[in-house]
């Protein structure tokens, strides 16, 4: 009797065992999609001209427009429309049967959905600092030195309808998807610095050059004609002519630099 139930328990220990061992095992993390490479530094506290942030906060909706975002039958992301509906106040009345109205609310670009969010970090060439070792006989010590201001801007990739509105909704989309300071302008001031340095060797010509990096934003925006519809003690919005139409777009990083170092016999 001792025998067999010494068998049972060991069976038992043997099919418990994996599966608490699958439980413990470790859980792998994914690495980060947007890792900034070892090449990109940041001038924050360096640049000379002070970039403005780009401020641009998921906007809370009101009461009342959460109810009639819920009612609408199209996703409703457009931070302007928001706003413009939590400006909004429409009363009850206990006299309002069979009361009906229909307010159009204008063409708007509804929503942006992203499919594609990927970096750049060489977007555009901003400087170039040189110096010519050939005639040296240890290498010679080569930093970063911005000579002169330069504003890097981005923009859309097509002309669009209501393109403002569209900007705000990709930025909001691809400053969540990366983490990165981005804003369809930056400025990198005269004069700014970077304390790493690179070495010329003897016999060399030295090239130091610095890239602004940006962001490629690729997806879908949605259009659609807003009407407001009150029946009796009822609000509601109803979208029609409802369009998509793809978009992308170039969104600079702001107070970011990469850079690339080449040493030579010859001019480049």
């Amino acid at each position: 009797m001792r025998k067999s139930f010494a068998v049972l328990m060991t069976l038992l220990f043997m099919l418990i065992t994996p599966a608490a061992q699958a439980e413990k095992a470790p859980i792998k993390k994914e690495p980060g999609k947007y890792q900034i490479p070892a090449s990109v530094r940041s001038i924050t506290k360096e640049n000379t001209y002070p970039n403005s942030t780009q401020d641009l906060p998921y906007l809370q909706p009101s009461d009342l427009t959460k109810k009639l975002i819920n009612s609408s039958n199209v996703k409703i992301e457009n931070p302007d429309l928001i706003r413009m509906l939590n400006e909004s106040t429409i009363n009850g009345t206990p006299f309002a049967i069979g009361y009906r109205a229909i307010i159009f609310l204008g063409q708007w670009a509804l929503n942006y959905e992203s499919a594609e969010t990927s970096p750049n970090w060489e977007y555009q060439k901003i400087n170039t600092n040189y110096y010519d070792n050939r005639g040296g006989n240890s290498p010679y010590r080569i930093k970063y030195v911005q000579e002169s201001q330069k504003i890097v801007r981005g923009g859309l990739t097509a002309k669009i309808p209501n393109a403002e509105e569209v900007k705000k909704m990709m930025l909001l989309k691809a400053m969540k998807k990366t983490n990165l300071p981005l804003s369809f302008d930056a400025v990198i001031g005269a004069g700014t610095k970077n304390d790493h340095y690179y070495n010329i060797p003897a016999k060399r010509l030295g090239y130091l050059y610095a890239y602004a990096p940006a962001i490629s934003e690729k997806g879908k925006v949605t259009y659609g004609e807003v009407y407001l519809m009150l029946k009796g003690n009822r609000k509601f919005i109803v979208i029609k002519n409802v369009t998509s139409q793809g978009i992308g777009a170039w969104i600079p990083v702001q107070d970011y630099v990469s850079f690339g170092f080449v040493a030579s016999e010859r001019p480049r």
